[in-house]
């Protein structure tokens, strides 16, 4: 009999059960049952602090920054000296939790030491002195150590996530820079990036997208056109909100689910740390495929489409959000939410209590979720919304971070195995 792939991957974070999210639990807003809020929740929101104040300005660079960090935790805490009784045990794991992530982020952004130093002694200073939490940080250090020496020369450094990409000659269905500053290609060195857990970046590499004179070309084509100029006549109020809500960072705007399912997971330091490397892991996996297919088809933007194309060319169209500066196939939002979506789907289940959401691009908006999947959904549409992508490029994105992400858990094993 098969094992379910969830099965597996919750094994390999170390227990079949305690990652699954109870629809009873209150939202991640409400105060923490116990004396005390977990030491993984302590540093998961240490982490978020680092990267926002001391990140780099690629988002896959902050990806890895996150994927090390809580890599090197996930693997300090997995296994424990076996003569600890259950206390020690824990001491030793929020010991070694905190010390992986400590040393990582100090490697990766020393100038938030200070910061850590403070984060550090507040955690140690809650655990009882004593073998426990010497060992505990010993082996956080010594996994910190080996995971920040794998990655040395990953290519995930801003300057190579952005190397310099030589664009073709203007063609029907070619990228081309686009208005209104014409901006040099970005992202293009993602896909020349060493990988976590793929093979290579065109592992699971997407198929050529709809040819120009398709159907389903001509049908999304029109749908972006219609609902994602700048003056759309047919974009309803919340459609735009849509837009707005989704147009930010995907690590920016997938920080907060994350610690949804982190606050109400009932696993153990280690359980814990193992879901937040996962996903991260899975996402910059995600990063580097999407940039694998983006440029392996290179397909145009909706706006030179629009502006230069066969089909009823219209000089003067403007989406209602500026075009990033890579090609339309496929969505790199898309990519990330379907990632996103597998990685909590597969570890907590794919429903959960109620939770709130906001938006750094749509101030005073707030949503509510119940399912990661309703995340997914609201990407694909939002991205057609600002009439910066065709559906087809959405849907194929959110199928790829699929793959990847599935990839992911059935690799867990040897992802979290200790150094």
């Amino acid at each position: 009999m098969s094992i379910p792939r969830s099965r597996l991957a919750l094994t390999a974070l170390g227990s079949a059960a305690v990652l699954a999210l109870s629809a009873a639990l209150p939202p991640a807003t409400a105060a923490e049952p116990g004396p005390r809020t977990p030491v993984a929740v302590d540093w998961y929101d240490t982490t978020a602090e680092t990267v926002t104040a001391a990140g780099a300005p690629t988002q896959v660079t902050n990806s890895r920054t996150w994927a090390i960090s809580w890599l090197a935790a996930a693997r300090a805490t997995r296994t424990v000296p076996a003569h600890f009784d259950r206390a020690a045990r824990q001491d030793y794991r929020d010991a070694a939790l905190a010390s992986a992530v400590h040393r990582s982020l100090t490697a990766l952004a020393p100038a938030r030491t200070e910061q850590l130093d403070a984060a550090l002694r507040k955690t140690l200073d809650r655990i009882p002195d004593g073998p426990a939490e010497d060992r505990g940080v010993v082996a956080g250090e010594r996994q910190a150590r080996l995971a920040l020496e794998a990655r040395e020369g990953d290519g995930l450094d801003p300057a190579s996530a952005n190397a310099p990409f030589s664009v073709p000659e203007p063609a029907p269905g070619v990228w081309q820079p686009t208005p209104p500053a014409y901006a040099p290609a970005t992202q293009y060195g993602n896909r020349l990036a060493r990988p976590f857990l793929l093979d290579g970046a065109d592992q699971y590499r997407l198929p050529a997208p709809p040819a120009l004179d398709s159907p389903r070309y001509r049908q999304d084509l029109a749908e972006v056109r219609a609902y994602g100029a700048a003056d759309s006549a047919r974009r309803t109020a919340r459609q735009t909100e849509t837009a707005n809500f989704w147009y930010g960072s995907s690590l920016t705007l997938y920080t907060e689910p994350l610690r949804v399912a982190l606050v109400r997971s009932e696993g153990s330091a280690a359980e814990r740390a193992g879901l937040v490397a996962l996903f991260h892991v899975a996402l910059v996996d995600t990063q580097i495929a999407t940039s694998d297919s983006k440029y392996a088809h290179l397909r145009w933007r909706p706006v030179t489409a629009i502006r230069t194309g066969d089909i009823d060319p219209d000089p003067e169209w403007t989406p209602l959000h500026t075009t990033p500066a890579h090609p339309d196939y496929p969505s790199g939002h898309a990519t990330y939410a379907g990632a996103a979506e597998t990685v909590l789907s597969e570890l907590t289940g794919p429903t959960t209590a109620p939770f709130d959401l906001t938006s750094p691009t749509a101030p005073g908006v707030r949503r509510t979720y119940t399912s990661w999947h309703q995340l997914s959904r609201e990407n694909v549409d939002a991205r057609v919304y600002s009439g910066i992508h065709t559906r087809y490029a959405d849907e194929a994105g959110v199928a790829l971070g699929r793959r990847v992400a599935d990839h992911a858990v059935r690799h867990a094993g040897e992802l979290l195995r200790p150094l």
